[in-house]
């Protein structure tokens, strides 16, 4: 086993946790969720916004009946990857119905208002439904035009009709299951939640980078120059360190304004103190060891030293920290939505999600908060065995006792 290279070494450990491997694999899975996102969604409008209010806090696995019609204004078609990241406007209007029946050219349909047994009764043309133009009737015949250059003429007959009939009901009228119910504005709640960790594992990616590439700059410089440097970079880490960190990140959110952006950077901000500290830290234990005195006996300048010779050999302890503070982020970015200062509506976040239904947690609809709390839950929890993991897996000690 002497044969491995330290980073096989290091993952050998880390698989040999079970409980830390099915944690990666759980982030794994939410990552590829997440960037899948509108391409597996129920609802693929943007921002997951489609509303249809008469459906409102319906349970899990409820089912309607809907009548699609397509809208009046134009609807781009956006390409696969612009539906991927933004998601495609939905062509159609949904109306959820509860029974419909024909009469010749006229679908009468009992539209769902919020109760089955107190319907609205509507009525569509079939013709109209499908091409989305007005019928012209004239001589026993009817005109429909697809499109402006595309018009045909029909025998206005029972064999017409029928034949509209079956491609309303083939096209226009489907079931539809909520499997996660719908929130208080009658939206999907899947798709919302899908979304939503999209949100929070970008805002815990984007805080972790900006995190790290100020902590190891700073924390760098500090602890190898030593002196006055090292009085003023410490100086001002301990000040933000006394400062507790949600009011900082609302502190530079007020500052920067209310958006997805301004989170990323408030976050980031908020939390590289703790990667200079424990970067600082290793640096003053490693700058005067042989590897690095012979590293300056050759004339290598001080960024070569560090970049290549010091910073390499503590990387471990960094991704440990990283990994617990991308868990710390996520709940940062809950905190902050659920407070109005996050991503802000339409934009689904967990944190807004439990914002906009904490109140029914007291009633029959205590799910539409549970499900994002649980979402949070997890996810940190999956980082937090992760991060154990890697603890345990590049200690030196652990290394040697159970390779």
């Amino acid at each position: 086993m002497t044969d491995l290279s330290p980073s096989q070494r290091t993952w050998k450990v880390f698989k040999r946790n079970k409980i830390a491997v099915a944690g990666m694999f759980f982030i794994i899975i939410i990552t590829l969720i997440a960037i899948s996102g509108y391409l597996i969604m129920p609802d693929a409008t943007p921002m997951a916004n489609n509303m249809t209010i008469q459906l409102s806090i319906k349970k899990p696995g409820s089912q309607f009946m809907m009548l699609r019609l397509r809208k009046t204004e134009p609807v781009d078609t956006v390409n696969f990857f612009a539906k991927m990241l933004f998601g495609q406007p939905s062509f159609y209007r949904e109306i959820p119905i509860t029974g419909y029946t024909f009469e010749r050219d006229s679908v009468y349909i009992n539209e769902y208002i919020g109760a089955e047994d107190k319907p609205e009764k509507k009525a569509y043309n079939i013709f109209e439904i499908i091409t989305n133009q007005k019928p012209v009737y004239k001589n026993g015949n009817v005109s429909l035009c697809y499109s402006p250059n595309n018009c045909r003429i029909f025998l206005a007959k029972e064999e017409t009709y029928i034949r509209f009939r079956e491609k309303v009901i083939s096209d226009h009228i489907f079931k539809r299951t909520f499997l996660l119910g719908t929130d208080v504005y009658g939206r999907d709640m899947l798709s919302r939640l899908i979304l939503g960790s999209r949100i929070s594992l970008a805002v815990g990616l984007m805080s972790v980078i900006i995190s790290l590439l100020l902590g190891v700059t700073i924390g760098a410089v500090a602890g190898y120059f030593g002196g006055w440097i090292d009085a003023a970079l410490s100086w001002l880490m301990n000040i933000l360190w006394a400062l507790p960190a949600l009011l900082l990140v609302i502190a530079i959110s007020f500052a920067l304004g209310k958006g997805l952006w301004q989170i990323f950077i408030a976050v980031g901000l908020s939390m590289w103190v703790e990667v200079a500290r424990l970067v600082r830290g290793q640096v003053m234990s490693l700058k005067q060891v042989e590897f690095v005195e012979a590293a300056r006996s050759l004339g290598f300048n001080n960024t070569r030293i560090i970049s290549r010779h010091i910073l390499p050999n503590i990387i471990g302890p960094i991704l440990v920290l990283a990994s617990s503070n991308f868990a710390s982020a996520i709940l940062l970015e809950a905190g902050l939505s659920f407070l109005g200062f996050g991503a802000q509506p339409p934009m689904p976040t967990w944190g807004s999600m439990i914002k906009e239904h904490y109140g029914y947690v007291v009633m029959d609809s205590a799910y539409l908060a549970i499900m994002p709390g649980l979402a949070i839950m997890l996810l940190v929890y999956a980082f937090n065995l992760v991060t154990v993991g890697l603890r345990d897996a590049f200690d030196i000690k652990s290394q040697s006792t159970r390779i």
